[in-house]
């Protein structure tokens, strides 16, 4: 499959073929959105960052034990251009993955995965449950507590902004803004 090949369309039926979980699947909407976000303010290519970030996880459902690998044999089994396989593994660095993320797309990946899910969590907590008016500043209160959406591991959200040079409160912005982009798909347009 060339990179001209691939579609949206493609990537979203391989991701609901080992994906039915529908919070893995508006995880994987979420990313993507942001991931568009990404790509479209640096001048990148929007379809490519977006399709990455829909398989990102795309072997988690069913593969939790061997996340990042099972990816890379689904995505070779595929014909899935190299430079989308090192990306999806990239993201998983240090954790399980030794792929360093080196590319623009793949430390952007690296950054925003863990961070969608304490934007989500934030999101949820307030009454309106809409990421609409969701702000930097309520995000990084709820960061403070680590009870507050523990599985999120904030280092990795630390060492990706980092990574892209970044300060923390600039990549929890435009996080929010790339899922304020995709709202509906993901169930956080809430009651605005």
């Amino acid at each position: 499959m060339s990179e001209k090949t691939l579609t949206r369309e493609e990537a979203y039926a391989l991701l609901t073929r080992y994906n039915q979980s529908d919070s893995l699947i508006k995880h994987a909407l979420t990313v993507e959105g942001v991931m568009r976000y990404f790509a479209r303010k640096r001048g990148e290519n929007e379809g490519k960052w977006g399709i990455i970030g829909l398989v990102h996880d795309l072997d988690y459902e069913q593969y939790p034990e061997q996340h990042c690998k099972k990816s890379e044999e689904i995505l070779r089994e595929n014909h899935w251009p190299e430079e989308y396989i090192r990306a999806v593994i990239s993201h998983g660095w240090g954790i399980c993955s030794d792929v360093e993320p080196q590319s623009e797309l793949e430390k952007t990946l690296y950054a925003v995965d863990e961070l969608t899910g304490l934007v989500v969590t934030t999101a949820l907590v307030r009454p309106s449950k809409s990421v609409l008016d969701v702000e930097a500043k309520s995000v990084k209160k709820k960061w403070k507590d680590k009870r507050f959406a523990a599985g999120v591991d904030r280092s990795i959200i630390e060492k990706g902004a980092q990574m892209l040079g970044m300060e923390v409160t600039d990549l929890i912005t435009d996080t929010i803004m790339g899922m304020r982009e995709v709202a509906d798909e993901i169930g956080l347009r809430g009651t605005m």
